[in-house]
């Protein structure tokens, strides 16, 4: 690669149609004359999509908002995560709740079927401002991720919200609890609690616990001020009640 490749924007296209994406090369190779660029991959699903970012520096992602496996809305939502993340623009053919969420939230987008003059001023808005924020990719998605995403010396790793058996708040982080390991995420309990609330229930001002991995509940005088525990059935571990959160053994028993 020589240095002037190295010090022009990095593109990742991301649709799930091979016309699509083909559209998108040809109208990438018209912008270079005016802005010089390199095409670094393509990707069919927002899961690709992660998965190049872990492999690849990438500056600017053109992604697709309907896409199998994980939409663009959630993988936009794990990249906004990232330390350093690349640029997004979404490309969507007509969705009017859509297209308003992005327009309050001033989340960039073209529509398809895509003009140069409308790509080229999308590129050109890339150079200068902050990315968009991670709150508002939410506030446009609103719906519940189905992943929750572990940023660990600089890659993604998803966590599948299914197989999540609590949520533990330490200090600034929250611990993601599976049966196999646990992950530490930079997320607010509260705002997980609110995403996800049906699939938690809070037993403690600390800790959500899915309702799927509830085995029962047990006395515990010692260790609970409720006197009450939470049996996770994936991992034997018993999880204090609060006193404030007592009711819950009466909704599961």
């Amino acid at each position: 690669m020589s240095l002037a490749d190295k010090e022009v924007p990095r593109v990742l296209i991301a649709d799930d149609e091979a016309p699509a994406r083909s559209r998108l090369r040809d109208l990438l190779d018209d912008c270079r004359e005016t802005f010089p660029l390199v095409l670094v991959d393509e990707a069919r699903t927002g899961r690709e999509v992660l998965d190049v970012l872990n492999r690849e520096k990438v500056d600017i992602v053109l992604l697709d908002i309907r896409m199998p496996d994980m939409d663009g809305l959630e993988a936009a939502r794990h990249i906004a995560g990232m330390t350093d993340p690349p640029a997004i623009i979404f490309t969507t053919a007509f969705d009017s709740y859509a297209l308003k969420a992005f327009e309050v939230n001033a989340i960039d987008y073209v529509l398809k079927p895509i003009r140069l003059e409308r790509l080229l001023t999308a590129l050109r808005k890339t150079r200068s401002g902050p990315g968009v924020s991670r709150e508002a990719l939410d506030a446009a998605a609103n719906q519940p991720r189905r992943h929750l995403s572990v940023h660990e010396r600089g890659k993604i790793h998803l966590v599948p919200v299914s197989e999540i058996l609590y949520l533990r708040a330490e200090l600034k982080y929250v611990t993601v609890r599976t049966a196999q390991r646990e992950y530490l995420v930079e997320e607010s309990l509260t705002r997980l609690e609110e995403e996800f609330g049906e699939v938690f229930v809070r037993v403690h001002r600390n800790c959500l616990v899915a309702r799927h991995a509830i085995g029962g509940f047990e006395r515990n005088a010692d260790e609970s001020e409720s006197g009450w525990a939470v049996l996770v059935k994936a991992t034997g571990e018993k999880l204090a009640v609060s006193r404030r959160q007592q009711h819950v053994v009466k909704q599961f028993r």
